[in-house]
């Protein structure tokens, strides 16, 4: 070999064994799987039923656009243009000299952050040609004039989906990450890739996929996750009640209930020690209580929100206040738990009852006129198709309400998880986060039609007298329990311009803060972290603008603003209390059984 010539560059070694194995595990599964189709297909395939009515919606765009020729031509012609000068860019930069980029993605968008994306010609050319393709399709759909607003919003959702899902990175042969790796590797990561892509085709429901997004043997609850100790003291057809083991000597004498939404389970706010905001609470000397929901099946399918509200908060004060022998009780309600909160707080305040002395609302929607990206699933089609879907089965199925939230950050919860795990071959991470994130639960029809209805579509809980619960109608505008709002910057499910409208119906003191990141993280911030920053300011201006400008940004976490805030309505230090009481004695060690009930 002379000086000049490159060394060959060595074919990766193949472990035959364990290939030939593979080879056999993936012929296993695609006759498992082939079978379970020709059964279904044997059953015959259903008529197309446009259920969400997205077809409808895109038939009017076009109808709309076809209308308007010259709008059309006006838009091919600027297209053109930017495919044009992309090319003129592409021939510099290919003959080594610097050219301004056409397109760039957001400095947030992960998808293109490896070096040949922007170091390498052909796929330079290749993201950029995309990204100008992205851009004149969403412009386009989304500049159509006339359209109701319903309408225009699906059409703007459903295509950001299309867009996402055709990213070059998305696709073996455009994606430089992925080719490297097959030619690293052999071709062994695709080879994997179709394994885990079987394994999880196994795994789904109807044979629709559901692609894994962490290693889901790497946790157990009660001991590397949901660790906290502490004891369920209650339990009836809807929650269990968890009482936590004090870590101090002494405690407020005021105790502290966490109301979770029912929507996911209640750990995610005890996931392991150092993200725990249960233990840090418990460190704090509050005597915690958390309500652990159960996973509803066609049993309890008569459940209605009333139901929640009377089993669910009612009860649990009831049974706060008999082991700790304090009337009043600082409450927090996490999403929809905040909401329910707040349904109670209200019904207390009709019937003359203070026994809530603090109210915190985690990312919490009182008011729901602008509900953000979930209003695309929500309308009159969608939710009688829904209710047809339930009364069938009796409740929701949480891998349905799972599939709608990972679509609102689908390159995040879908596609980067289809790259990773089916291109790159690689096997999920360990995540807590995630781990929890898949643990979804089911909701009883009664509760979820009347939750869709009186709430999103009707936009009754901020009207006074607007829902009766439990025989009473109920005003929230009339609360004057001190209340924390505690919203993120970056929610999508629940907007903090929104949160802050429903902080602005309460007639008592209230302190709005905002945090950073989103809807889970934003809240599931330790200080110890030292992350995201904080935002607060003392008044409540009519426009959530006007609060934000006049903000004060704080480094680190928001937990020890609410600890400071909480302490001041939390009572004198008394005794520590073991969990339980005669009336109400230990019946479990937590987490609980309830929480144990997964969706499979």
């Amino acid at each position: 070999m002379t000086s000049k010539q490159k060394p060959q560059a060595e074919t990766p070694s193949l472990d035959a064994a364990a290939l030939a194995q593979l080879y056999a595990n993936i012929a296993e599964k695609s006759g498992e799987l082939l079978n379970q189709y020709m059964a279904r297909g044997a059953k015959g395939m259903p008529a197309f039923n446009d259920e969400l009515g997205i077809a409808k919606a895109f038939y009017e765009t076009w109808q709309r656009m076809l209308a308007d020729p010259m709008r059309i031509a006006d838009m091919q012609m600027k297209l053109w243009q930017d495919y044009t000068t992309l090319w003129q860019q592409s021939m510099l930069k290919m003959l080594g000299q610097d050219a301004a980029a056409v397109a760039e993605p957001d400095k947030s968008d992960r998808r293109f952050r490896h070096e040949d994306w922007q170091d390498n010609f052909l796929f330079d050319h290749v993201k950029q040609s995309y990204l100008i393709a992205a851009r004149h399709l969403h412009q386009s759909m989304g500049g159509v004039e006339g359209l109701d607003d319903q309408t225009a919003k699906k059409v703007d959702f459903y295509t950001r989906q299309y867009i996402d899902a055709m990213s070059p990175a998305n696709f073996l042969m455009t994606n430089p990450e992925a080719l490297r790796e097959t030619v690293n590797s052999g071709g062994q990561n695709l080879v994997k890739g179709l394994h885990n892509l079987l394994e999880d085709l196994s795994n789904s429901d109807g044979g629709q996929l559901r692609v894994r997004m962490t290693d889901t043997g790497a946790f157990r609850l009660g001991e590397n996750i949901g660790a906290s100790k502490g004891k369920v003291v209650f339990q009836n057809d809807i929650m269990q009640l968890i009482q936590y083991a004090p870590l101090t000597d002494k405690v407020h004498a005021t105790p502290l209930l966490i109301i979770p939404p029912w929507i996911n389970k209640y750990y995610i706010l005890d996931l392991r020690e150092n993200n725990s905001f249960v233990r840090w609470a418990v460190e704090q000397g509050q005597t915690v209580f958390v309500v652990s929901w159960v996973n509803p099946d066609g049993k309890l399918a008569h459940k209605r929100f009333d139901d929640y509200l009377t089993e669910g908060s009612l009860t649990a004060l009831d049974v706060i206040e008999n082991i700790t022998g304090e009337k009043q009780t600082n409450v927090i309600g996490y999403c929809l738990g905040g909401t329910l909160l707040a349904a109670t707080l209200a019904l207390l305040n009709a019937k003359k009852q203070q026994r809530v002395r603090s109210a915190t609302f985690f990312v919490t929607m009182i008011d729901f006129e602008r509900p953000g990206e979930l209003e695309v699933f929500i309308d009159e089609q969608q939710v009688s198709a829904l209710e047809k879907k339930m009364e069938q089965r009796g409740y929701l199925e949480g891998s349905e309400m799972a599939t709608t939230f990972n679509m609102l950050r689908a390159n995040d919860l879908i596609w980067s998880f289809v790259v990773s795990n089916y291109l790159m071959g690689k096997d999920p991470f360990p995540f807590d986060l995630l781990y929890w994130n898949g643990d979804s639960t089911r909701m009883p029809a009664a509760m979820h039609s009347f939750y869709l209805r009186n709430l999103y579509l009707k936009n009754l809980l901020c009207k006074p007298n607007g829902v009766t619960l439990a025989g009473t109608p109920i005003d929230v505008t009339d609360i004057k329990t001190p209340a924390y709002f505690i919203s993120t910057a970056e929610d999508h499910i629940a907007p903090w311009p929104s949160t802050y409208a429903g902080a602005q119906l309460l007639q008592g003191p209230v302190r709005f803060v905002l945090g950073g990141s989103g809807h889970i993280a934003g809240i599931i911030n330790p200080p110890a972290a030292n992350k995201y920053g904080y935002w607060t300011h003392d008044k409540l201006p009519a426009k959530s603008a006007d609060w934000l400008a006049a903000a004060k940004q704080h480094p680190g976490s928001w937990w020890t603003d609410w600890g400071k805030w909480v302490a001041g309505h939390a009572g004198a230090p008394v005794a520590a209390r073991k969990p339980g009481s005669k009336r109400y004695p230990v019946l479990e060690d937590a987490p609980g059984s309830y929480v144990r009930q997964r969706v499979e």
